[in-house]
């Protein structure tokens, strides 16, 4: 088993975190990564947990870094557990020294030996497609619908509430895949999520047992996951806003809402899904969920 220089532990060195995040803060200045990983420490699913850092440092200060995760996807029916490779970054005074080919060298190699696919959302594909890695297309669904105003039925999670941040977690636990095509599996490491929807309006229907990742903009409903033991339809859904609508795009595939959606090639928040190695789902109408990109 090859030792690996740049693989770091973060129960073994307290320091860590604190020097990554000074990096990705200055890498990602307008993400604001370290308050969304502080949010989602706060519902007991610490990125530090879920993440394997590998960093290059520079007299103790880090100056390049890649992370891995892992993500228990369904594609196509089958179960999969997927590398996430995140938050590349390499210190603006650093870049052009050869830092990110070394490290992205070494996790291709710790990668290859855990996993058949790899994946990661990127602006810039270009410096990825010399690792293997491509562009899969991905799509937005839309459909048109006439819906009055109905009772709401919908509250917001108030993760300042414990028994909120229970709900959470019992749900991601034992939710089903919104999609047979592309869907997340049930989450025992829930780090992903909480970074990618805390911040998020979150909204969840007792009756239903189902938290909706969604926002109405106008008479527009933007749906991007649905958490729960059972797959609402999106009639179900609409049912119980205290909205108008007249279109709902959905940002997976929708193949369990029980309604014609239009497939319309799509880049979610500018961000390419690429993949390295196997991928079912490839050449299909589909769009990993937003809780699952990284």
């Amino acid at each position: 088993m090859s030792v690996y220089r740049f693989e770091q532990s973060f129960s073994a060195d307290p320091t860590l975190s604190k020097r990554l995040f000074e990096l990705l803060d200055t890498v990602f200045s307008n993400f604001d990564i370290s308050r969304l990983a502080k949010t989602a420490r706060v519902l007991g699913a610490a990125w530090e947990t879920a993440s394997t850092p590998f960093i290059q440092f520079n007299d103790g200060v880090a100056v390049s870094h890649v992370g891995v995760l892992e993500i228990p996807l369904l594609v196509m029916g089958e179960k999969l557990m997927v590398g996430g490779i995140h938050a590349v970054a390499t210190h603006p005074e650093y870049r052009r020294r050869g830092y990110y080919r070394e490290i992205m060298t070494e996790v291709l190699d710790y990668c290859d030996r855990r996993y058949e696919t790899l994946v990661l959302t990127t602006s810039q594909p270009k410096l990825y497609e010399p690792f293997g890695f491509r562009v899969v297309e991905e799509h937005k669904f839309v459909a048109q619908c006439e819906v009055k105003e109905s009772s709401e039925r919908l509250r917001l999670l108030d993760f300042a509430d414990s028994s909120d941040i229970k709900l959470l977690h019992r749900l991601l636990e034992t939710r089903t895949p919104v999609s047979n095509v592309v869907g997340v599996l049930p989450q025992q490491e829930k780090a992903l999520f909480c970074v990618n929807e805390a911040t998020r309006p979150l909204y969840y229907a007792e009756d239903l047992d189902v938290i909706f990742c969604m926002e109405i903009e106008d008479d527009r409903l933007q749906l991007f996951d649905v958490v729960g033991t059972n797959i609402p339809t999106i009639n179900e859904l609409l049912a119980r806003l205290s909205h108008p609508i007249k279109e709902t795009v959905v940002y997976f595939s929708p193949d369990r809402l029980d309604v014609t959606f239009q497939a319309i090639p799509h880049v979610l928040d500018k961000a390419f899904l690429m993949v390295r190695g196997k991928f079912a789902a490839e050449g299909q109408e589909f769009m990993l969920p937003r809780s699952a990109r990284c």
